[in-house]
């Protein structure tokens, strides 16, 4: 039988979701609202009256008595958001929760979303780290992706991000787009390294159902870059970037020494945390809870006191996030930890179940390695197979 699993009971991280967007990118799934190409907040009732709710919601949620020590602006595009806006949010957090003096707060930005004054007015505010979304350095494929920004607006807002001294700078990139060589990829990535971000997230395309991509494209179809080309993209920006220092420290992120994220770490090591806004989803008290995503139900369900009506997540459920999102880090699990919170009869049947991954059989190296009483994927193998390995582990544990 499982033994009783400790839930962490006090966050001290907070996301808040920012759901507006310039035009919805072709292939993002995500809760977002179109709010057209206003690039500033402060002109629109609807982004206003959004973070009026927002921050009723951030008062009436029961705090735990704990500071936050990472919060993180996600969306959408939070740098829609107006200096004064950003700024009532975290005075609303710090009033209602506290914000520690060393906190992280992340905001992703978009290229040709903000000038001077306002990326000043951000970092003024408390921003600390910024999430770049650049995603490509070709113009033909960022305007393929149905992005609104520029190559040239991407290098003229890194100047500006210089300019304002922001501590934690990360870039994020896409692979597998459509009509995306590998030539067109490492060029992606040379750039971005000449940037000198502290922190690169990769992440491969996926295509969703009910994007624009999943009306336009079926997996596998051309002009996606097959599959033997994305493994290449990946194997490619797992040897390019850890030789320009970079530590491969997640399965779909880098970083130089010192500047992991600190507040994806805290999804990573599955540890409780507040969310707020349309769609964001919260872990506290050992509940998972994503709020509705579309903003006049999200506004109603604030409304009637922002209730939230889940069960405590089960252990066994528990157990398989734990091995998701642990194993996506390149340090993996402790045994003695899964051990001690899940029993040595779930531990040994875990190592069980991966005993034809550890051994490198047929020409394919290992893909999952027990070393120190570590479990961890090998890297680059382990992980771009994670997927195999998980639902082979699901499957065997589920039963």
């Amino acid at each position: 039988m499982l033994q009783k699993v400790i839930f962490p009971s006090v966050p001290n991280s907070a996301y808040v979701h920012i759901p507006f967007c310039r035009r919805r990118c072709f292939y993002c799934d995500f809760a977002v609202s179109v709010v057209g190409d206003n690039k500033r907040g402060e002109t629109s009732g609807t982004i206003s009256h959004y973070v009026d709710v927002l921050c009723e919601e951030i008062l009436i949620t029961p705090t735990l008595g704990q500071p936050l020590k990472t919060i993180f602006f996600g969306g959408g595009t939070p740098s829609l958001l107006s200096t004064q806006q950003l700024q009532c949010i975290l005075n609303t957090l710090d009033k209602h929760f506290g914000i520690c003096d060393s906190a992280e707060i992340s905001m992703e930005i978009d290229p040709g979303t903000f000038n001077l004054g306002h990326i000043q007015g951000f970092r003024d505010a408390g921003v600390n780290r910024v999430s770049f979304g650049v995603q490509a350095f070709q113009d033909e494929l960022l305007k393929l992706s149905g992005r609104l920004h520029s190559v040239s607006d991407i290098f003229a807002s890194v100047e500006l991000i210089r300019k304002v001294e922001v501590p934690e700078f990360s870039l994020d990139l896409i692979s597998g787009l459509p009509n995306q060589s590998l030539e067109m990829w490492r060029e992606s990535l040379d750039k971005a390294i000449s940037l000198a971000p502290t922190h690169i997230s990769i992440y491969d395309l996926t295509i969703e159902a009910g994007t624009a991509f999943g009306r336009y494209y079926k997996p596998g179809d051309k002009p996606l870059p097959t599959d033997e080309t994305t493994v290449d993209m990946y194997r490619m920006a797992q040897k390019v970037l850890t030789s320009a220092g970079y530590e491969h420290y997640e399965i779909s992120n880098y970083a130089l020494p010192g500047h992991q994220c600190r507040h994806n770490r805290v999804y990573w090591e599955n540890k409780s945390y507040y969310g707020f806004g349309m769609g964001a989803a919260s872990y506290v008290e050992g509940k998972r809870f994503t709020r509705p995503r579309k903003t006049q139900e999200y506004y109603a369900w604030v409304e009637t006191g922002a209730v939230v009506d889940c069960q405590v997540t089960p252990l066994n459920e528990v157990l398989l996030e734990t091995l998701m999102v642990g194993l996506r880090l390149a340090e993996g699990l402790s045994l003695q930890v899964l051990q001690e919170k899940f029993g040595v009869d779930k531990v040994e049947k875990i190592r069980k179940i991966l005993q034809p991954y550890l051994k490198s059989q047929n020409g394919q190296k290992a893909w999952v390695e027990i070393t120190d009483e570590k479990l961890r994927f090998t890297d680059p193998d382990g992980f771009l197979f994670s997927n195999v390995v998980l639902s082979q582990l699901f499957t065997e544990l589920d039963k």
